[in-house]
C-alpha cells in the first residue's frame, strides 16, 4: 500500500460558492464532474493519478452534510503554508488555528471553508 488515503470528499451545501472558495485558497482550478443521473455536483481538486498521489473532491448531493465533527482532511499547503492560508479569510472562511510549527513534519494550520467543514493545510515550509 502507497497510501493509507487515496480518495476523500468535502461535502457543501453550495457547490459554486465552495468551489470559488477552494480555487482561491490552493491557487487552482477545481474541475467540475457532475454527475446528472446522481443529481450530484461534484468538483476534483487538482491531483496526479498516474503517480499514485491522493486525489479528492468537492461533494454536493443529498446525504452529504458539511460539519465541523468527524474527520479532518489535510490539503497540501504547498512549499509555504503560509500562502494559501493568507488566502482563506478573503475567500469567506476562518482560520481556526494560525500556522503551527509540529517540528520535523512541518506546519498545520485548521480553517473552516464557506460550508461549515473544518478543514487543515499541512507544508514543510
Amino acid at each position: 500500500m502507497t497510501n493509507a488515503v487515496n480518495w476523500f470528499e468535502i461535502p457543501v451545501s453550495d457547490y459554486e460558492r465552495a468551489k470559488k472558495f477552494y480555487s482561491a485558497v490552493i491557487g487552482e482550478e477545481i474541475v467540475d464532474h457532475h454527475m446528472e443521473e446522481k443529481n450530484m455536483k461534484y468538483g476534483i481538486f487538482p491531483y496526479h493519478m498516474e503517480s499514485n498521489k491522493v486525489g479528492g473532491a468537492l461533494v454536493q448531493m443529498d446525504g452529504m452534510n458539511p460539519s465541523m465533527d468527524g474527520s479532518t482532511v489535510y490539503l497540501n499547503g504547498g512549499d509555504d503554508l503560509s500562502v494559501p492560508l493568507s488566502r482563506i479569510e478573503a475567500a469567506g472562511g476562518k482560520i481556526l488555528m494560525p500556522k503551527t510549527d509540529i517540528q520535523e513534519n512541518g506546519f498545520i494550520a485548521l480553517f473552516t471553508d464557506t460550508e461549515g467543514n473544518k478543514v487543515a493545510l499541512h507544508s514543510m515550509g
